[in-house]
């Protein structure tokens, strides 16, 4: 199958100017100032993209993919992803966790989970593991998951600084940060340590001693939810400084924002003139995730749910609200994530990566298009591929 994406003007994420995409199969063929078709030649798909920028695929890589929560009772399990959920959004690659529940949560679903969407005709990858120390892994072992395990990457999410985590010590995460390492050199992965960061003024104490204590880079951690509140953020900032990656959830309420939640797109400014290099920042949905609300006794007092489509949201919402520029807003969904976990193919419109490429109305940067692996997913707004039980 071939597709021809002309007239775009292509941001890579850095901005190449106008240029025709020729797409072979699943992965990007050519890119060109302009690509000619022969008369009589082979049956073509030809997409007129005047107006668009044509942009690399989302990459949302924290999602609990097969539902999330039941922190209010079994009655509150989060549903699973469909596939509109992501593709809508312009989402390309997922990469699924498991969380708070690691019990009826379990790493064989997580990965089953993964293969669904992948036959429905996205990218998906897991983390093995959960909340919980020890991690709950498939194989019994860390480094067997990740050396055996085509789909999982990485651990997590490891809960640290919060009254639902395992309260894990040092000695613990380094453990978990050492297996990690190992079993993702021997298996070419990233091998990142996922970190759920709570609300507590812990912060991010135990991965910082980790890095002083012992010889495992501070690139080896992966912490999420930095914008959570004013104080973690900000010591997100110093823990960034250091040469640490720092992620942002992009789903909330507006009862979390007034309570101090700091806005992601306000955030991703705050961190760029605080003079932290992009390229340490990722944003991620918590796509299906319970958003519970605690009472100072730590009871729960209020529920919803996280949404995949608030990831390029904030990504929209910085670039229009707060300035921040185009490239640099969307490699914190497209090429930092993919660096991050060694998703080589993913997050660059290259010739040879894979075919995951989302076209953005240039007034208003909404989705107008979405194609993933080389396959129209969304066109014009509109889902033309539908999960299997979606109607």
């Amino acid at each position: 199958m071939l597709t021809l994406i002309k007239n775009g003007e292509v941001l890579a994420p850095e901005y190449l100017g106008k240029k025709d995409v020729l797409i072979l199969n699943n992965k990007i063929g050519f890119i060109d100032d302009e690509i000619k078709v022969p008369e009589q030649f082979v049956e073509m798909k030809v997409i007129d993209a005047s107006g668009m920028y044509v942009v690399p695929g989302f990459i949302d890589s924290h999602v609990h993919i097969m539902g999330g929560g039941g922190e209010g009772s079994y009655k509150t399990r989060t549903p699973e992803l469909q596939l509109t959920d992501a593709t809508l959004a312009g989402i390309t690659t997922l990469v699924g966790v498991i969380g708070t529940d690691g019990t009826t949560r379990t790493m064989p679903s997580l990965i089953a989970k993964a293969r669904a969407l992948e036959e429905e005709g996205i990218t998906c990858y897991v983390h093995t593991g959960s909340y919980q120390v020890p991690v709950k892994t498939l194989t019994g072992k860390i480094e067997d998951d990740l050396i055996l395990i085509d789909k999982i990457i990485g651990v997590g999410e490891i809960a640290i600084a919060d009254h639902r985590s395992s309260q894990p010590t040092y000695e613990e995460m380094a453990k978990i940060a050492s297996a990690a390492r190992v079993g993702g050199m021997l298996s070419g992965k990233a091998g990142v340590v996922n970190v759920h960061v709570g609300d507590s003024y812990d912060h991010l104490k135990v991965i910082e001693e980790v890095v002083e204590k012992t010889d495992i880079p501070i690139r080896q951690f992966h912490p999420t939810h930095i914008n959570r509140n004013p104080h973690l953020f900000e010591k997100g900032i110093e823990y960034a400084k250091k040469g640490g990656y720092v992620d942002f959830t992009t789903s909330s309420i507006p009862k979390f924002l007034e309570e101090g939640e700091v806005k992601c797109s306000l955030g991703l400014r705050k961190m760029l003139d605080q003079g932290v290099d992009i390229s340490q920042i990722t944003f991620t949905s918590d796509g299906q995730a319970s958003l519970p609300d605690f009472n100072n006794e730590g009871e729960l007092i209020g529920l919803k749910i996280g949404k995949v489509s608030s990831l390029f949201k904030e990504v929209r919402d910085a670039i229009q609200q707060e300035g921040v520029s185009i490239s640099k807003a969307l490699r914190v969904i497209t090429q930092n994530p993919a660096a991050i976990l060694k998703l080589h193919q993913k997050g660059r419109i290259e010739a040879g990566k894979d075919a995951d490429l989302v076209l953005l109305n240039k007034d208003d940067l909404t989705i107008k298009t979405v194609i993933a692996l080389g396959k129209l997913m969304v066109e014009d707004g509109v889902a033309v591929v539908k999960g299997t039980f979606e109607d």
